[in-house]
């Protein structure tokens, strides 16, 4: 009993701070779920047979992760990607930015709804 008190008692000061600003979060949720694919994966990435292979493998993921974090379609996106990259001069000012998850430019179809707050 008297420990936990103690302890309640430590961390005072850290649930004012968390109390006082409304941009903490309470809980580490939202990154928990931000790294559960690489985790389910794990296993997966024992099976890349060569260097070129994960190499490959850590590419695609770190796009579709990129994708989701900027609120589109991956499969959309990438399709789109493919599609679109073999006929860009690549060379040429702003093109690569365009083509980033990030870009205005990219079709309002790719956009996942909006979730309320």
């Amino acid at each position: 009993m008297v420990s936990t008190l103690r302890l309640r008692l430590n961390q005072w000061d850290k649930l004012q701070g968390y109390l006082l600003d409304g941009r903490l979060e309470i809980d580490n949720n939202r990154a928990e779920r931000a790294i559960k694919p690489f985790v389910i994966g794990r296993k997966n990435w024992l099976f890349s047979n060569t260097p070129r292979g994960a190499k490959t493998s850590a590419i695609l993921y770190s796009i579709v992760e990129t994708t989701k974090e900027n609120g589109l379609k991956p499969f959309n996106y990438i399709t789109y990607l493919l599609e679109r990259m073999p006929s860009l001069d690549l060379g040429e000012p702003g093109v690569l930015d365009s083509l980033m998850p990030w870009s205005e430019s990219l079709p309002a179809s790719f956009r996942t709804p909006q979730k309320p707050d």
